[in-house]
């Protein structure tokens, strides 16, 4: 349909406005601590420019063929990766299908969630030196950590999910004689789908803090709080500063998430409306 001669242009669309908002207040944040740091001239508070720059010639100026990732970019931002990846993943999958199956359950339910909350209040470096026992120095200690710390977000919210099912679709279901797969897949999953998706997210910018913080431990060679500490050793607050700026990128994941959920949870919707 074409606008006719004369006619005012129509309203911006919803989510442009937000988005265009969104990055504007960025980027003017970025100027003003460029302006400011420019003006005290402060080793201690470079430029952001400047920060950018050293973080793409320390990481990102490699061939072509390895992506542009530099060696020291394989050594620093893919084990982290990795461990974080891993970590999230199995804190995904484990909480998911313990919570659904406990939220099922009003008995067991009722004699897991004292534990579930006692476990969750644990702070992680209490438990480090349980890990270390077990699994000593290196990743399979580093992923524990950051499974058993993330785990627990995900794990309650499916369950609280799972039992926020409404009764009147169970007893639908039933009538429909659905087997405990279908009555899984179409009815208690969709149900607890938002109360997962808040867990996952909690979960994921948590398995960013413990990534972090675990390699920060005696024994480990890589990885970006190893990066972050040696470079504080050395007093290369260049490569600090560009390590917290690579931080605050992937803390952005979360994002991509919250993007992942809307059209899960509005597809969902849909069909159950349709339905």
């Amino acid at each position: 349909m074409t606008r006719t001669q004369g006619e005012a242009p129509g309203p911006p669309r919803a989510g442009a406005v937000p988005f265009l908002l969104r990055w504007a207040v960025l980027l003017v944040a970025v100027a003003c601590w460029e302006l400011a740091a420019r003006a005290q001239a402060s080793v201690y508070f470079p430029p952001p420019l400047r920060i950018a720059r050293h973080a793409g010639t320390l990481w990102f100026s490699g061939p072509v063929g390895h992506l542009f990732l530099t060696p020291a970019a394989v050594d620093t931002i893919l084990p982290s990766l990795g461990r974080m990846t891993a970590g999230f993943a199995l804190a995904a999958v484990a909480g998911i299908a313990l919570g659904t199956a406990v939220g099922r359950s009003r008995r067991a339910y009722a004699l897991c969630n004292p534990v579930f909350q006692f476990a969750r209040a644990v702070p992680p470096p209490a438990l480090v030196p349980v890990f270390v026992v077990v699994f000593d120095f290196g990743t399979p200690m580093q992923v524990a950590s950051i499974v058993f710390s993330a785990v627990w977000p995900v794990l309650i919210n499916s369950a609280e999910g799972a039992r926020a099912t409404d009764p009147l679709r169970l007893e639908a279901a039933a009538v429909l004689r659905l087997t405990a797969p279908e009555r899984l897949w179409f009815l208690i999953l969709p149900s607890a789908l938002p109360r997962i998706f808040a867990g996952l997210r909690l979960s994921l910018s948590l398995c960013l803090i413990l990534m972090v913080f675990s390699e920060l431990l005696p024994g480990s060679d890589n990885g970006i709080g190893f990066t972050l500490t040696d470079a504080q050793t050395r007093s290369d607050l260049l490569t600090v500063w560009a390590a917290l700026l690579l931080l605050g990128a992937l803390g952005y994941l979360n994002t991509t998430l919250l993007a992942v959920e809307k059209r899960l949870v509005g597809t969902r919707t849909s069909a159950g409306r349709t339905a």
